[in-house]
């Protein structure tokens, strides 16, 4: 009787390990991931969690205070990012001259961006002091006359925050749009000047097109990080008077010290419209400036 030939299993492929290279690889990203995992998706997964109840959205829109504060946030935005970034341009020109007092000059330029923020927008606080700041003891001194009421009156207070913002942040976009311009080749600018251009038409034929994207780009990047801005509202402000000044950034706060977290958290949320298109644009825009 002829024997029956019964095939045998492949043998299974040896499993494949990792080499030193990326073992090391996976311990050196462990602790990144982990912060991730525990500060950041772990955060907004809560958030988002407590959030879901619609009842807290129709208790937000219900608060008149609700309602100021997105004003007051689109006028920040618009007001406070448009001026920081024209300003940023204007002196990202004077700052790339090669003389040694403007390079002094913008060291000590920088340092309202270094410094950190709690000190200096107290101590700004303490200088718009109606009765002992410093600035209504000029005005009293130079004019005889009070000065306003800062911090008390909702439009001063609210347009002292922008500065404060637009002064904190200025050097930082000035640097990056100096940057922009030192990337230029300066044979651009020397052949205009034998064509006879002027300073206006170099920057409008030179400077603007070669900065465009990066000005787009970042005045985008600054819009985001703006609607983040907590310190320079609530620390000068804190919100006044009467809650007339928040924003969306601070008026999460005012909902957890009320001890309504569940508000709070749907103010984030309600934020979202804002930065969702912006970081759309964004991303647009640098993926069409990498497809060229």
């Amino acid at each position: 009787m002829a024997s029956i030939a019964i095939p045998h299993p492949a043998p299974a492929a040896p499993r494949r390990r990792f080499s030193p290279w990326q073992t090391w690889g996976v311990i050196m990203l462990a602790p990144y991931i982990l912060v991730f995992l525990v500060f950041v998706l772990y955060p907004v997964t809560y958030g988002l969690w407590l959030a879901r109840n619609p009842q807290s959205y129709r208790t937000l829109f219900d608060d008149p205070v609700f309602f100021r504060t997105v004003v007051n946030t689109i006028v920040f935005l618009m007001v406070a990012v448009n001026l920081k970034f024209a300003l940023a341009l204007f002196l990202s020109g004077f700052f790339v001259h090669e003389r040694r007092w403007i390079r002094w000059l913008s060291v000590i330029f920088i340092i309202p961006w270094a410094v950190p923020a709690i000190p200096t927008i107290f101590s700004i606080r303490f200088m718009l002091n109606p009765e002992w700041g410093i600035v209504n003891s000029l005005i009293f001194r130079l004019t005889a006359m009070d000065g306003p009421n800062w911090l008390n009156d909702p439009t001063l207070a609210l347009s002292m925050a922008m500065l404060v913002h637009i002064w904190k942040a200025l050097p930082f976009w000035t640097l990056i749009l100096m940057a922009g311009r030192l990337a230029i080749p300066r044979e651009q600018y020397e052949a205009a000047s034998v064509d006879g251009a002027t300073a206006w038409q170099k920057f409008k034929y030179v400077t603007w097109p070669s900065i465009r994207t990066l000005y787009l780009t970042s005045t985008l990047l600054s819009m985001i990080w703006t609607l983040g801005d907590f310190n320079s509202v609530y620390l000068l402000t804190g919100g006044g008077p009467a809650d007339l000044t928040h924003v969306l950034a601070t008026l999460g706060i005012r909902y957890i010290r009320l001890d309504q977290v569940d508000q709070a958290m749907a103010t984030i949320v309600v934020a979202l419209p804002f930065v969702l298109p912006l970081v759309y644009f964004m991303m647009k825009r640098l993926s069409a400036d990498e497809a060229r």
